[in-house]
């Protein structure tokens, strides 16, 4: 019997039903993402480090547990994310005094200028992400992939 499988140089075909997929599309674009933030971004902050940043610079002294709804991240990913910038000099956690399990988050000197040069990054990451849709195009594309977010996360969530 001769052999029918395909020279490894051709990528398989993808079946219709799988490209239709929502989940799939997102999935790959989720992929590309994260391989152009680590190539644009990723020296300074990684995707989750980041957001965590911009919202403590946004909220301080907010508790490390509504951060973490507030960035999609669950609790203990969170707990990481916040020990691993602590370690690094760029956030400061301090215990509430009405409760010695809340974690209160705070930017740093350091905290505050690596996110400057993050943001600096990911303005320009976004520019390259979105160059392919005209000005106009722009922010009806991020309010639709908003929009989307927020009825799957709801999905998620059971409401």
């Amino acid at each position: 019997m001769a052999d029918q499988t395909q020279p490894a140089e051709t990528a398989p075909e993808i079946p219709a039903a799988l490209t239709a997929a929502p989940g799939y599309q997102v999935r790959r674009l989720y992929q590309a993402y994260l391989a152009v933030w680590a190539r644009e971004v990723d020296p300074v902050l990684t995707g989750p480090q980041f957001a965590v940043l911009q919202t403590v610079e946004a909220n301080p002294g907010r508790d490390q547990r509504s951060m973490a709804a507030a960035v999609s991240l669950d609790t203990s990913t969170m707990a990481d994310v916040a020990r691993r910038l602590e370690n690094r000099g760029l956030l400061a956690r301090h215990t509430a005094a009405s409760d010695g399990r809340r974690k209160l988050l705070y930017l740093t000197d350091a905290g505050r200028e690596t996110l400057r040069e993050a943001n600096d990054r990911t303005r320009s990451l976004d520019k390259i992400l979105l160059e392919s849709f005209g000005e106009a195009e722009r922010a009806p594309l991020v309010a639709t992939l908003q929009a989307l977010a927020d009825h799957w996360e709801g999905l998620a969530e059971g409401s």
